[in-house]
């Protein structure tokens, strides 16, 4: 039996082309330069996932702080196709957990997600999100051209100094932020 190792880490200038040039595989839309240049300043909420040290897929996520709300914004999660369904995208969500609970001031998570793709909207609502709304037109020069938007509400800090989070989520989200690369060994 052989063992499997993912890895989250930093996104920086010397990486950030593997980090284009995967967005360009796996997802139908182009991101512009500033995209790239607010994620090499995003720290913590963009990293790179690796496979037995080979860049697989990637999360970027930047705060937003609109209708008088401290919500996370996940631009893009993403692995390649022969990679999934192997732990790697619930390896960096919990990393994106984690961040938003040791943070304690999130009022949910959300991001888009075209309204076809019934692959994403599963893994998200295993996390407990919910379609909360439809964007029409909201993608150009791709079709469908819809988007759901997906959120997670989360609760704020309770009196014990905890946070709970809504919904149902399969996951353990007990664990802390520890180090800038985290280790994930299955066998």
């Amino acid at each position: 039996m052989t063992r499997s190792s993912i890895e989250l880490g930093d996104v920086t200038p010397h990486n950030i082309k593997q980090l284009k040039k995967l967005n360009t595989v796996v997802f139908p839309v182009s991101y512009n330069d500033k995209f790239y240049v607010d994620v090499l300043e995003a720290g913590e909420l963009a990293k790179l996932a690796y496979y037995n040290d080979i860049v697989v897929g990637a999360v970027c996520c930047r705060i937003d702080t609109t209708e008088n709300q401290r919500r996370l914004y996940i631009m893009t999660l993403g692995c390649l196709s022969p990679y999934r369904r192997l732990g790697i995208g619930t390896v960096m969500f919990e990393h994106i957990l984690d961040y938003v609970k040791s943070d304690g001031n999130f009022d949910s998570i959300f991001l888009h997600v075209q309204i076809n793709n019934d692959g994403a909207i599963e893994f998200y609502k295993k996390f407990g999100f919910e379609i909360v709304d439809t964007k029409e037109h909201y993608y150009k020069r791709i079709e469908p051209a819809d988007a759901h938007v997906l959120q997670k509400s989360l609760r704020r800090i309770n009196s014990l100094g905890n946070m709970s989070l809504h919904g149902n989520s399969s996951s353990n989200t007990n664990t802390s932020l520890r180090s800038k690369t985290r280790q994930y060994t299955f066998v």
